[in-house]
């Protein structure tokens, strides 16, 4: 039986310049993620507004919108608290010592989706506890609860997802590596764009985050060769390069819990559009170079990139838009990679059962509408022409 698909590939954009608010925005399908070398990130909203954001009436917090981010990943002056998940909700205990809270109507939480804001009226003014914009996964804000617990405040949240086990209440690098295991079930990451390098030094940085097997197409290539990439271009040509990294792509598709660094530019297999058979073995990220100096400018560009196909790059699951190249950043660019293959896997929990059956079925190249077992490419070319 054939198996119909319909990948969402997902954007991030990462920055090296200051940190500034910019709002979050979609393009048809493709819903984006912008991120900052700190990792602050945006996500699409939904349109509903529950009409209480949290059980307690007094909160003056209402005035934080759910159409506007702060772009704070997490900011915790009190950094002593608890958390734990118990498969529908999550429990956070935040530490009261010290702080003289006389009554509830010192305590100020907003829960709103994704967000968290908690403060407390101390001395004539506001502490703020704990505060993101970045929730490990969304919450059911009008089911939130909170209470004091002696000296500890206690907040209780629904959430969206009760399959889903949080690492930790906020999104961090942390979280990300530790959540990313159950989602993807041991698929391989691979990672493509004009720049090796970069695709070499964020896929290190996930290969120790995840604890997977970092693998580097060039360093296998010139291994074998007893060459350097460039001395082989210039005898053999760049086609010969892509032939081989093909080959040595179709030998690392069966395998799991790897990161894929490959070749960039004209000699790598990934900028050919008829060489990805192997690649869609695993879920691949475009670590994408842009001059875009903001989020509409990286929009107009994705959506040029996916409306005319013309870069083979845009095959990929996942795409990282980089705004200059830092390899000091290389930690935070892995991060925004991790946070869009969240996103990706979360809108369809089959895509990595769909991997795996995909490869059991030797790799064909009919991703994502998996065709039936026996069916042959070369035979449907034919009937083509």
């Amino acid at each position: 039986m054939a198996t119909v698909t319909t990948t969402t590939a997902i954007l991030s954009f990462h920055s090296q310049n200051p940190i500034k608010t910019l709002p979050s925005f979609s393009l048809s399908n493709i819903p984006f993620s912008i991120s900052k070398p700190n990792f602050t990130s945006f996500t699409n909203l939904p349109l509903s507004i529950p009409a209480s954001k949290s059980n307690n009436a007094n909160s003056p917090l209402n005035r934080y919108s759910r159409f506007s981010c702060n772009c704070i990943s997490t900011a915790t002056p009190n950094t002593n608290y608890e958390f734990s998940d118990s498969s529908s909700e999550v429990e956070l205990r935040l530490s009261l010592v010290g702080l003289d809270i006389q009554s509830s109507r010192d305590i100020f939480v907003d829960a709103d989706g994704t967000s968290l804001v908690v403060q407390v009226q101390h001395s004539g003014s506001h502490i703020t506890l704990i505060e993101t914009n970045k929730m490990f996964e969304k919450i059911k804000p009008a089911e939130t609860i909170w209470f004091i617990d002696d000296d500890q405040l206690v907040i209780n949240m629904k959430k969206q997802d009760p399959d889903l086990k949080w690492p930790d209440i906020v999104e961090s690098w942390e979280s990300l590596t530790a959540g990313s295991m159950q989602l993807l079930k041991g698929a391989s990451i691979f990672l493509v764009g004009d720049s090796t390098e970069i695709n070499q030094k964020v896929a290190r940085e996930l290969a120790v985050g995840l604890g997977y097997t970092p693998l580097d197409t060039q360093e296998l290539l010139e291994t074998f060769a007893k060459q350097t990439i460039d001395s082989w271009v210039l005898a053999e040509g760049s086609d010969s390069v892509a032939e081989a990294e093909c080959a040595i792509l179709e030998s690392l598709s069966s395998h799991v819990r790897a990161v894929v660094s490959t070749l960039g530019g004209k000699q790598g297999a990934a900028g050919k559009a008829y060489k990805w058979q192997h690649l869609y073995a695993g879920f691949t990220v475009w670590l994408s170079q842009t001059e875009a100096l903001d989020e509409d400018s990286a929009k107009e560009e994705a959506r040029k990139n996916v409306k005319d196909r013309s870069v083979a790059y845009s095959n990929a699951d996942v795409v990282v838009k980089l705004q200059g190249w830092d390899s000091d950043h290389a930690k935070s660019v892995a991060q925004a990679s991790l946070s869009a293959l969240k996103q990706l896997i979360l809108s369809d929990k089959k895509l990595p059962g769909k991997k795996s059956l995909y490869i059991r079925l030797g790799c064909r190249g009919d991703w994502p509408n998996i065709k039936p077992p026996g069916w042959d490419p070369s035979n449907e070319a034919e009937s083509i022409s």
